[in-house]
């Protein structure tokens, strides 16, 4: 039988705000997905004709990237050690959006340079919290 240590009040702050911060990338998806009207108004014709004819690999990295995220943070929230695996599965993911949006599509060219900042961030979370749940585990926080 395995004992598992109480985790500290900063491994719930991070657990909650990593599974809020990837519940966000699932609504992104989803409005996407669904082309919503609010959707749209954040997009000019030809980010919206460029985001329309994504292939549909790139669509399910994105889905991919955002879905198994949330999981993955759910599964922390709740000290499962499955959580790094689903994770990693996440970040597999936001590098074949990152591949896409740099390498097959010019993304900067149509956003311009803040078409940098988010994948950057996206990539610094999603590593991070495989880090962390690395970290919750050898601290005997994770089941």
């Amino acid at each position: 039988m395995t004992t598992l240590n109480k985790p500290n009040k900063g491994f719930w702050i991070i657990s909650i705000i990593a599974l809020l911060w990837n519940l966000m990338g699932v609504n992104q998806y989803l409005q996407q997905a669904f082309m919503t009207d609010s959707f749209k108004e954040m997009y000019n014709e030809e980010q919206l004709q460029m985001i329309i004819d994504s292939p549909s690999w790139a669509t399910a990295a994105f889905a991919i990237a955002v879905f198994a995220g949330a999981i993955g943070s759910l599964l922390l929230l709740l000290r499962k050690q499955i959580a790094k695996s689903i994770l990693i599965l996440s970040l597999i993911g936001i590098i074949v959006q990152i591949y896409h949006n740099f390498f097959v599509i010019d993304s900067m060219a149509i956003y311009g340079p803040g078409a940098l900042a988010m994948p950057i961030m996206i990539l610094g979370v999603a590593i991070f919290l495989i880090w962390y749940t690395d970290y919750s585990s050898k601290k005997g926080w994770m089941s």
